[in-house]
């Protein structure tokens, strides 16, 4: 369908299917980004997903379908060229719904019922207006229908396997939190052990200390040193060279 059209203006199409955000729509911008069929403008209260298929001679979209997602729901608007069934049109775009949401199920849940009864009835309008046999065509829908089962049960083990990585990544991320912990506890020295360290340092400097050489071998930041300096002068630890 894709190139330039005849500037008849198209039908327009409507079709509202119940829905729930399971996330946030910024996750599920960056989840379809990869579909570069799509331009998407997601804010915090609604995604819209734009496709346009072709433009008529003044460069406007002529065919194309728009998906609005927002918290209870989709909004899906399409339009059917002059020369076009509006049967196979709807069933097209219905189709192009499903990929898309096959790629979501784990952050926004369609309406099951809703959307198989919109799907149902497309197929079953197409199925009443064409010629071919029909046992053909059950078969092609059975086909269809047992793919889309089929995404739905590995979306379905996704979700899952998703929450098993979150409960692992939670513990993780507990575990590192105590481990730093223990050792910021570990790198805190108390003024009476890092008086012993300064002295020791002193002793085996010549009797003199670099407070940025000192406080970099002991991870420590240069005004600690010299505070506990100040504090060992005032205990007459030790005494200020002029």
């Amino acid at each position: 369908m894709a190139g330039e059209a005849t500037n008849i203006e198209p039908n327009i199409e409507s079709i509202r299917i119940k829905g729930t955000l399971l996330g946030a729509f910024s996750v599920i911008s960056s989840r379809l980004s990869t579909l570069q069929m799509f331009s998407i403008k997601a804010t915090q209260n609604d995604l819209t997903l734009v496709r346009v298929e072709s433009r008529n001679i003044q460069k406007k979209p002529f065919l194309f379908m728009i998906f609005k997602f927002d918290k209870n729901g989709i909004e899906l608007n399409y339009s059917i060229g002059f020369d076009s069934s509006v049967k196979i049109r709807r069933l097209y775009v219905l189709k192009s719904l499903i990929a898309v949401l096959s790629l979501i199920t784990d952050v926004y849940e369609a309406d099951n019922t809703d959307l198989l009864q919109h799907l149902d009835s497309a197929i079953d309008d197409v199925l009443g207006s064409l010629t071919q046999d029909y046992s053909a065509l059950f078969n092609n829908y059975d086909s269809l229908f047992n793919k889309y089962r089929e995404l739905k049960r590995l979306n379905i083990e996704l979700v899952n396997s998703n929450k098993n990585l979150s409960v692992q990544a939670s513990l993780l991320e507990s575990e590192s939190n105590e481990l730093k912990g223990r050792l910021k506890t570990l790198e805190t020295y108390t003024d009476e052990s890092l008086m012993s360290i300064v002295e020791e340092w002193i002793d085996s400097h010549g009797g003199s200390i670099d407070v940025n050489e000192f406080a970099e071998n002991y991870k420590l930041t240069p005004p600690r040193v010299e505070q506990i300096l100040n504090k060992m002068v005032s205990l007459g630890y030790i005494e200020l060279k002029g």
